[in-house]
């Protein structure tokens, strides 16, 4: 059956919205990177005007957005809108996210209300033993972002159907804007209000993702209404499925919460060690775990939609192989330039980054496969499955952060042990669960790509050895240029030996890239 779309609109392919996501997404990160190195450049570590200020304020806004709102939107509610879109039924589509997105708005406005009013009972949870001055400038960076989670949420309701019509574009800027605002702020506060002018610059970046997500429905017929029916079987379905997939999304936010809690605890300045570590693992989990599997989970969605289980294995294992082909050297690069990035946003230097990120660099691999494994679950509309080993996830995890995080163990290192033990653990688990519910999905052809994926790892390792004994990190080398340049280079040979070794082992990926390079080079140019 065709779909049926408005006559403006286009629907992009797979390989489109993949490109897009990991282009904006990059930029979005690359943002966040310099958004954070501004941060630590322009405020200190410790003392009064402390960043663990900052970075323990957000904590509680994303764990109520996370919670309540993130469960509902993606993939909770493209599935549902996927149905409606192979009946040609837009009408339906909109119906739908008119009651979500008015029913999410009055839940989030009181969220607000209460982050608003509890702000400084709060932050003690976050981070407690803080200074005066550092408790007077979280709780207020933590009031003056309290209504974001709202603006998240309707921006999420807008932007998550508009995937569905094929329209990745405002989804994928959002993020950009967001850290725009942010850094914009630095500069305008830094030398008046301080640290607090940074909660302004996020509260206005959040208004302008919702406006951006707003202008993205125009040309899609798209009418507010001030009604919520919740006679709406479709609806019903969704806040079915909310409490579960709430309380896995939940459950990371709370670890961050926890994680945070026992960085503060071991001392001034650990909490924003921890977080610029974190800052540095979270990126190439977003760019390209989130980016790809965001992109091809409408597609997964529709597979299921169709009856096909057939094409539904093949895209998921095509998506799995790019992951996997993406990460392996992604992982052995940010664990070998550890030191590298983390002098790049730490300017002073800082060996506990780079320490705490060379850890957190086992746990970039399985957090990118399971961005991919959570969503074979939620578009066979299973929320429940993943909820429950991600309960098993956090207790572990909390039980390891206690054990480990101790200044008498690894002290602050001891959270990257744990989250790597636990992200290896969640993976696993549910990478067994597909297999059981699934016995054609990790054949032989699987099996046998694996096995060559670890073997172009290996020389991929061995390349970046050589490198880091070539170009070694120095104490004099300070500056983003000469830092950069050191990077470059390492990065460069590092995933060009990854993409030749893999052309010589038969990866189609490198063979790809490796022709459209050549396209790019041959391509005549007019005068």
């Amino acid at each position: 059956m065709k779909r049926f779309l408005p006559k403006n609109v286009r629907k992009i392919s797979l390989p489109g919205a993949a490109t897009l996501l990991v282009s904006a997404t990059l930029i979005a990160q690359l943002l966040g990177f310099f958004r954070t190195m501004l941060v630590n450049g322009n405020f200190p570590i410790v003392g009064p005007n402390g960043t663990d200020a900052y970075f323990a304020a957000f904590k509680i806004p994303d764990l109520f957005f996370y919670v309540l709102a993130a469960g509902a939107l993606g993939v909770a509610f493209i599935p549902i809108l996927s149905e409606h879109m192979l009946k040609n039924d837009r009408r339906g589509v909109w119906a739908l996210s008119n009651s979500l997105m008015n029913l999410m708005a009055i839940i989030m406005f009181f969220v607000g209300v209460i982050i608003l009013v509890f702000a400084g009972t709060l932050i003690h949870i976050v981070a407690p033993n803080l200074d005066p001055e550092q408790l007077r400038n979280a709780t207020m960076i933590m009031r003056l972002i309290s209504f974001n989670p709202l603006f998240f949420t309707l921006a999420g309701v807008l932007t998550s159907t508009q995937q569905v019509f094929g329209r990745f574009f405002f989804f994928a800027v959002s993020p950009i804007i967001y850290n725009v605002s942010i850094i914009a702020s630095i500069y305008i506060f830094r030398n008046n209000i301080g640290l607090i002018g940074l909660g302004i610059g996020a509260l206005v970046g959040g208004m302008l993702q919702f406006g951006i997500a707003l202008s993205g429905v125009r040309g899609l017929n798209f009418h507010w209404r001030p009604v919520i029916n919740l006679k709406n079987v479709d609806l019903r379905r969704i806040l079915r499925q909310l409490p579960s997939r709430a309380l896995d999304q939940g459950i990371d936010s709370f670890n961050s919460i926890v994680e945070t809690n026992r960085a503060r605890l071991l001392g001034d300045g650990f909490v924003s060690i921890y977080a610029n570590a974190y800052t540095l693992h979270t990126a190439p989990i977003l760019l390209i775990g989130s980016s790809i599997s965001t992109a091809a989970f409408p597609r997964l969605s529709e597979r299921l939609a169709q009856g096909r289980p057939d094409l539904f294995r093949k895209d998921f294992l095509g998506v799995l192989r790019v992951l996997m082909w993406t990460a392996m050297p992604t992982v052995v690069l940010v664990y070998f330039s550890r030191g590298y990035l983390a002098r790049l946003i730490f300017k002073r230097g800082s060996p506990d980054i780079a320490l705490v990120l060379g850890f957190l660099s086992i746990a970039i691999f399985f957090r990118i496969i399971y961005t991919l494994f959570s969503r074979y679950f939620y578009a066979f509309k299973d929320t429940v499955t993943p909820l429950i080993v991600s309960i098993f996830a956090i207790i572990l995890n909390i039980i390891l952060a206690f054990s480990l995080a101790r200044p008498q163990a690894y002290g602050v290192a001891g959270l990257a042990i744990a989250q790597s033990i636990v992200s290896a653990t969640e993976a696993v688990i549910l990478g067994a669960l597909i297999v059981w519910r699934d016995r054609e999905m990790f054949n032989i052809d699987f099996v046998n790509m694996t096995m060559r994926l670890i073997s172009v790892t290996g020389f991929t390792i061995v390349a970046a050895f050589i490198m880091l004994n070539i170009l070694p990190l120095n104490l004099a080398d300070k500056g983003f240029f000469i830092l950069g340049s050191k990077l470059g280079i390492i990065t460069v040979i590092i995933l060009g030996t990854h993409m030749a070794v893999s052309a010589l082992f038969g990866f189609e990926e490198s063979a790809n890239i490796i022709k459209k390079i050549r396209k790019i080079v041959r391509l005549p140019i007019k005068i």
